[in-house]
């Protein structure tokens, strides 16, 4: 077998290379082998990252048994839950690119044959694929599991890290007490992992199995179950057998593969960040896809899975009856999956044979007794958002899927959370949180800290929030976000003014600004794009950069 990491390891003239390799410790023998990256984001700071450690330990057990040589290497990470609500926040999805780069750099620059991605949270899943698709070599993801949930103080219930978000909200309202909150901050996050809800981290995590590039259960096994260990050594094994096929992440991740995938997000309601990031996965994969594309899966695909923060329970529910596997299985069985797909365990249709149990009726409905008839995210049109906007609908009160309000409008992420612990917005109100965009903020920073403190305030059935920044998994309510497009870029979010009527119309897919076209006109006249907040850097750099989040605010 012809092997990439020939060209640094065969002939007299790789010499020098090969001493470099036997300074790690490399044999002989070792060099005839297939050359493995296995590329983890292990840190001390983000708790779904502290164990992967282990987990690339029994990656590279299942390379080694395989007959391949695995060779660790890192990438950065940034957790979205420390980031949140300061400056650190328009970092996060600047990593996505940072880690994309990085993976491409260190597995092209080094020759590898194959790659092994272990991620785990927020913006590192989507970085490591972008790296990866760029590379384009055989590929296994496997991520680092999620966190067990906590339990409320009378033993029922689950808690996670959206309980802390909201808490602070109910302390502010008087609603909770601090020693109340204490409690929560001790037992919500109770072990490694990433947080336990259909947050960002495990959304993507398993919609890495919907696009076939991670083995059953990469997304809902738990972090601290031994299992997991297993399925790290099953994945090490398992990109020996692909390189030997001759089977390339991009062989697997194509435009069939980006379809299952977003029909398994709307079936089982990830977070709103899935389609900026599998909007941009799609443009590196060499088949892009639209806002339109989008409103047509929601259309289509019913909702299946209620999983926080959408409902009460926690992502271990949905493991327990069979995990992903379970909803493609129900999805294939309505005729909803591009069964061209070829997956890591081999082309769709044998996959869904062997690997997919029946729905269990409860925790994933069936087709006929579904949530709801469509998806769990919809788009936004309208002369507010020309180029879409998204909301995650499964997480909204019925009383709010159509609202009519005041428009009270914020520059800043920091500025309307300092109105609403004030007690300023008032039901209601449609809260407008602008200048947050790719480019604007730069950086498109998640506000869980605003739409929780809505939540916890006791209003979210009467208060709306839109954005053309983002927000976190966790966030719930009426919150639309990616409004395209940007204030930065002169999008007619830039024009509100405070007090307009602003009508959110989830159900009728319609943000639209009750104002006239002729004094929609004169505003625009009148408007001035701000100046950059950053002229040096990373993020000066991206605002640059970065194109708009319908285009799912990749960097060309």
């Amino acid at each position: 077998m012809e092997l990439r990491s020939d060209q640094i390891k065969r002939g007299v003239a790789r010499a020098p290379h090969r001493s470099l390799l036997k300074a790690d410790g490399i044999t002989d023998e070792e060099m005839d082998r297939p050359f493995i990256a296995v590329l983890g984001s292990r840190n001390d700071i983000i708790p779904g990252h502290t164990n992967l450690d282990k987990i690339a330990e029994a990656v590279k057990a299942g390379i080694y048994m395989a007959g391949g040589v695995p060779f660790e290497i890192s990438t950065i990470g940034v957790c979205d839950g420390i980031a949140m609500n300061h400056e650190g926040m328009h970092y996060s999805l600047v990593s996505r690119e940072v880690i994309a780069d990085s993976v491409e750099c260190a597995v092209m620059g080094h020759a590898f044959d194959g790659l092994v991605c272990i991620p785990n949270c927020d913006k590192i899943v989507p970085g490591m694929i972008l790296g990866a698709l760029r590379a384009n070599v055989p590929t296994v993801f496997v991520s680092g599991g999620p966190m067990l949930p906590g339990t409320g103080p009378d033993g029922e219930g689950s808690t996670d890290l959206n309980t802390l978000f909201d808490g602070a909200g109910k302390v502010a309202a008087g609603t909770m007490t601090e020693e109340e909150l204490a409690y929560f901050e001790d037992t919500a996050c109770p072990t490694c992992g990433s947080c336990s809800g259909m947050f960002t981290a495990n959304s993507m995590n398993c919609l890495c199995e919907a696009l076939g590039i991670a083995l059953p259960g990469n997304g809902t096994v738990p972090a601290v179950y031994s299992e997991r260990i297993r399925l790290a050594k099953r994945a090490g094994m398992k990109v020996i057998e692909l390189l030997r096929d001759n089977v390339r992440i991009k062989d697997i991740l194509n435009a069939a593969a980006v379809h299952n995938a977003m029909e398994c997000d709307m079936a089982f309601g990830g977070s709103t960040n899935t389609v900026l990031h599998l909007t941009a996965i799609a443009a590196a994969a060499g088949c892009p896809i639209t806002m339109a594309d989008w409103d047509a899966a929601s259309a289509r695909t019913p909702h299946l899975v209620k999983l926080a923060p959408s409902g009460p329970r926690p992502l271990i529910d949905l493991y327990r009856v069979g995990g992903v596997p379970a909803v493609m299985g129900e999805l294939g069985r309505m005729g909803l999956l591009d069964e061209s797909a070829l997956t890591c365990m081999g082309p769709l249709p044998e996959y869904l044979a062997a690997c997919c149990p029946p729905a269990d009726g409860e925790v994933c409905r069936t087709g006929e007794n579904p949530y709801s008839g469509v998806g769990a995210l919809k788009v936004l049109y309208g002369n507010l958002a020309p180029d879409g906007s998204v909301v995650k609908k499964a997480a909204v009160d019925p009383s709010m899927l159509r609202h009519t309000g005041p428009a009270r409008v914020f520059d800043s992420e920091e500025a309307a959370c300092a109105a609403i612990g004030a007690g300023a917005i008032v039901p209601g109100d449609v809260v407008v949180i602008r200048y947050e965009g790719p480019a604007g903020g730069p950086g498109m920073r998640e506000m869980l800290s605003p739409t929780s403190a809505i939540c916890g305030m006791g209003l979210s059935t009467s208060v709306a929030l839109i954005t053309d920044g983002r927000f976190s998994g966790a966030t719930k309510g009426p919150a639309v976000g990616h409004v395209s497009p940007e204030a930065a870029a002169g999008g007619p979010i830039a024009l509100i003014c405070e007090g307009d009527s602003i009508t959110v119309d989830i159900e009728g897919g319609a943000l639209t600004l009750n104002v006239s076209d002729e004094e929609l006109a004169r505003r625009r006249a009148a408007w001035e794009p701000p100046a950059p907040k950053h002229d040096a850097g990373v993020l000066a750099k991206y605002a640059k950069l970065v194109t708009s989040a319908d285009k799912g605010a990749i960097i060309l």
